[in-house]
């Protein structure tokens, strides 16, 4: 038999499944969990599966079984009457997940880290990842017009002409605030806009969307405003698998927000070009298992993509829940066009988040989150997903929730409950809060005082909101005085992260670079991916040789 080809990934059932277990060396010395086998065939074995530009093939040679990613040898072990019992093609982390999505996004892995609010997902976050090939959303949820401005126009600076995203958080209550992302992203040339929390597209969403659709060449429509839908339920992805509501169209074309050629293409789109089904993430989320919501998603999108005759389905990724190489390489074999990370990344160098919290979140286990409510739509009852450990925020948002849907205002308050607040969680007047509140809406969205004013539970509402906005603002700056009252978002996602890091160097905080991270959590996916292939084909390897461990940086800082 002469030197076998490469035998790609997708083809190795085919192979025999008769394959023995690759054992530990007898003389490999002990080692630490947190470093990867260095001698023996299971050094070797782990060494070949890291290899990812080769193929990985399992031997039987004689009586002993061992991986090689020469071909070379495996010519020689064939020629005197061994067998290639499986084989794994060549994967680099690039190659995973959907070539068209990398294609239309201008990236080099179908990776994308996902916003965090209150720019936490920071300027220099984004601009570092854009830089190193992944897409990456500023998190402009909770930040004022002028800072949103000003972050983007510094990415744009930064980034050296890689594209990058920008999130748009669904606020039905702040219009406005809505009006002014979307005017920021079009006065930067933002590409593409994550769309997270939307039950129903708004007039600001599908005006982005409408203003970069033009005629192609080819007669197709060409959208350069890309929209990365963030969804958890079928029926609110259904909206973004189906083009613009014509309602909506027809407004804006009324008012001169679009062209008559930008409204009638849009019967030709979908309104999204992706769809991140959002599993157990950190924020805003309904905590449904991947395993579930991402075939769902999947098999959605293709039943709309023949309903409406289009030659391809939007693209759907995976979101939440992934904090490690294992989870990653789960997502791209559920069919995952790509992934998006969140949590992991808030405890990188480059998150704008305070070096306290940081310290936390490094020490975050998978059990130690919790839902309360969320500041943006506290009046709905909507929850998000925050750590528990370390901070009585959860259980203090509750309450006060409880006590909103209790009563008709503050004035309604019993006299030792109001004391209570004043005294625990507000430790100022209610009264002051108010005026705190008339002044910051003031500059962010008058309409909002406007409607309080002769509505004493809506009122209620926005000082109960000043607490919950301001939570996550004295964990950001790291108010120590404060540090019982911190909104830290984070999924179990985070403490998984931590356990799989723990022993090598990104066990310290102060060492998560956010693209390096992501460079070892693809790396790793497919390193995993190249394992999985050689078990589905019958070989039984060592779980110290097919655990990706992260040994040293993959990518320079900056």
């Amino acid at each position: 038999m002469t030197s076998p080809q490469p035998v790609p990934a997708q083809t190795v059932s085919a192979l025999p499944q008769t394959a023995s277990a690759v054992p530990q060396s007898p003389s490999a010395p002990p080692r630490d969990a947190s470093t990867p086998p260095r001698t023996g065939v299971t050094g070797q074995a782990y060494r070949d599966l890291l290899a990812l530009d080769a193929p990985c093939y399992v031997l039987r040679e004689g009586t002993r079984v061992r991986t090689s990613g020469d071909q070379a040898d495996v010519a020689r072990v064939v020629a005197a009457g061994g067998q290639v019992l499986a084989a794994a093609g060549p994967r680099p982390a690039t190659a995973l997940g959907d070539g068209a999505f990398r294609a239309a996004h201008g990236v080099r892995y179908a990776y994308m880290a996902g916003a965090m609010a209150n720019g936490i997902a920071s300027a220099p976050m984004v601009a570092a990842l854009a830089r190193a090939g992944f897409l990456a959303s500023f998190g402009a949820a909770g930040v004022l017009p002028a800072r949103i401005d000003e972050a983007l126009a510094a990415i744009v600076r930064d980034a050296a002409g890689a594209p990058f995203a920008c999130n748009l958080i669904h606020s039905p209550s702040e219009a406005a605030l809505e009006a002014a992302t979307i005017d920021a992203c079009l006065r930067h040339g933002v590409t593409t806009l994550e769309a997270s929390a939307f039950v129903e597209p708004t007039a600001q969403l599908v005006r982005y969307r409408l203003a970069g659709l033009r005629r192609g060449r080819d007669g197709r429509v060409e959208a350069t405003h890309r929209v990365v839908g963030k969804v958890s339920r079928a029926e609110v992805a259904e909206r973004f698998l189906r083009p613009a509501p014509e309602a909506l169209v027809r407004d804006l074309l009324a008012a001169g927000a679009v062209t008559a050629d930008q409204a009638a293409l849009a019967r030709e789109v979908p309104l999204a070009d992706d769809l991140s089904a959002e599993a157990d993430s950190g924020g805003h989320t309904d905590r449904r298992p991947l395993t579930v919501l991402l075939p769902e998603l999947l098999a959605l999108a293709e039943r709309l993509r023949r309903e409406q005759g289009a030659r391809q389905a939007v693209r759907v990724g995976a979101a939440g829940g992934l904090g490690t190489p294992a989870a990653v390489a789960a997502a791209f074999a559920l069919g995952a066009a790509y992934v998006v990370t969140g949590s992991v990344n808030q405890a990188t160098v480059e998150a704008d988040q305070s070096a306290i919290t940081k310290r936390l979140l490094g020490a975050t286990g998978v059990a130690d989150t919790a839902m309360a409510p969320s500041a943006d739509m506290f009046e709905l009852g909507v929850e998000v997903q925050v750590l528990r450990r370390g901070t009585l925020f959860p259980g203090r948002a509750r309450t006060l929730y409880e006590l909103y849907r209790a009563h008709d205002g503050v004035d309604a308050l019993p006299a030792d409950v109001r004391a209570n607040l004043e005294a625990k969680v507000f430790r100022r007047s209610l009264d002051d809060v108010w005026a705190d509140c008339v002044e910051f809406f003031t500059r962010r969205d008058p309409d909002q005082i406007i409607r309080a004013q002769g509505d004493p539970r809506r009122r209620m509402a926005l000082i109960f909101r000043w607490y919950l906005g301001r939570s996550s603002g004295w964990s950001i700056a790291g108010e120590p005085d404060r540090a019982a009252d911190y909104q830290v978002w984070c999924g179990p996602a985070m403490g998984a992260f931590n356990s799989w890091a723990a022993g090598t160097y990104l066990a310290e905080v102060g060492n998560r670079q956010v693209a390096d991270v992501a460079a070892h959590l693809m790396t790793g996916a497919a390193f995993h991916e190249r394992a999985a292939a050689l078990r589905a084909a019958g070989a039984r390897l060592p779980a110290s040789a097919t655990t990706y461990i992260p040994t040293a940086p993959l990518l320079g800082q900056g």
